[in-house]
């Protein structure tokens, strides 16, 4: 099932996600989750996003890589994700989101994370990531503590996509795949 993406301006985007109990089975709603993010051609997409309240993320970073790149990518799945430790460089990279459609800024993250994370099987892992999955990793993460990209822009470049938020919020965007914008 292809499920609509839920649209800026929705109060569950804000809100901090709900732990998943140990052993729920999740198969569906995880393989839900990528065909609703390979339709829209995204490369995450966090539980709050398809209005669904709780702590799980997938990822294909795969897809934000080219040939030359040293590093792989993953597709993967992260239920009830902590991230234990962001180090190393910081660089800056140009993000968007799903719920946020036509909307893109420079955002500045650190290029290496640790996290714990549970994987489709219930099976705990604790990994380090780097580069441009990790940077996928953190956006998704964001997501599941009521934070989105665009809350780290500051002053002027805050100013200047509020009109565009608006517009999302508004439904006032176009895209390839559904979305569920909010109601007034």
């Amino acid at each position: 099932m292809i499920y609509p993406i839920v649209a800026y301006g929705n109060p569950i985007l804000k809100r901090e996600a709900e732990e998943i109990k140990e052993g729920t089975d999740l198969n569906k709603l995880i393989e839900d989750m990528y065909a609703t993010m390979d339709h829209a051609s995204g490369v995450g997409l966090a539980a709050p996003q398809i209005n669904q309240g709780v702590r799980l993320f997938v990822i294909d970073s795969t897809l934000m890589l080219d040939e030359e790149d040293e590093e792989t990518g993953i597709r993967r799945a992260f239920i009830n994700p902590i991230i234990l430790d962001e180090y190393g460089n910081k660089f800056s990279f140009e993000e968007g989101c799903l719920s946020i459609p036509d909307v893109r800024a420079e955002i500045i993250r650190p290029e290496t994370l640790t996290i714990e994370y549970f994987d489709e099987n219930w099976n705990l892992k604790e990994e380090e990531f780097s580069g441009m999955t990790a940077r996928v990793i953190q956006h998704e993460y964001d997501h599941l503590e009521g934070v989105l990209f665009v809350d780290y822009l500051k002053g002027l470049k805050k100013r200047l996509v509020q009109s565009k938020l608006i517009e999302v919020s508004k439904g006032k965007v176009s895209t390839d795949y559904r979305m569920v914008y909010p109601v007034k």
